[in-house]
């Protein structure tokens, strides 16, 4: 299992703003992540007291930062999402104590030197599916770095 502290070596989120408190397993290209931050008051993309669903998204991307840093045993650099495909949002809201502990999934389509494709789910812990989509991710490069 890996850790929240070796989560937080690995992403660039940092402090309540990193949303996953463990993995449970990770492969070549996949990842399973769990946590219980959306149920916190204290979430730090709750607007209103309220964690709209589409806030999924954001687990989905740091389970694939987070994959990235297994990967390559080191932090993963800030990148950027260059486009959302496929998203599929099942529910309103991720905060109802009845979703229990989520589970997050993010599997790699394809990787690249410029950018990587992750497929990404989200599902209550009774197995509802809440969420799912694909996101395509940028890299950073030293020019951009430079600029």
């Amino acid at each position: 299992m890996v850790t929240r502290q070796r989560i937080l070596e690995l992403i660039p989120h940092q402090g309540a703003m990193c949303l996953l408190e463990s993995a449970l397993s990770w492969s070549a290209t996949e990842i399973t992540c769990v946590t219980r931050s959306h149920l916190s008051p204290d979430n730090p993309l709750r607007r209103g007291g309220r964690l709209h669903s589409v806030c999924g998204i954001e687990y989905g991307l740091q389970a694939a930062a987070l994959h990235g840093g297994l990967l390559d045993g080191a932090r993963q650099p800030a990148g950027y999402l260059a486009a959302l495909r496929d998203v599929s949002i099942r529910v309103e809201r991720l905060d109802a104590p009845s979703l229990g502990t989520l589970h997050v999934t993010a599997t790699q389509e394809i990787c690249t030197p410029h950018g990587l494709i992750y497929r990404f789910a989200l599902a209550a812990e009774a197995g509802t599916d809440l969420l799912s989509g694909r996101a395509v991710l940028a890299r950073r490069s030293a020019a951009t770095d430079a600029a």
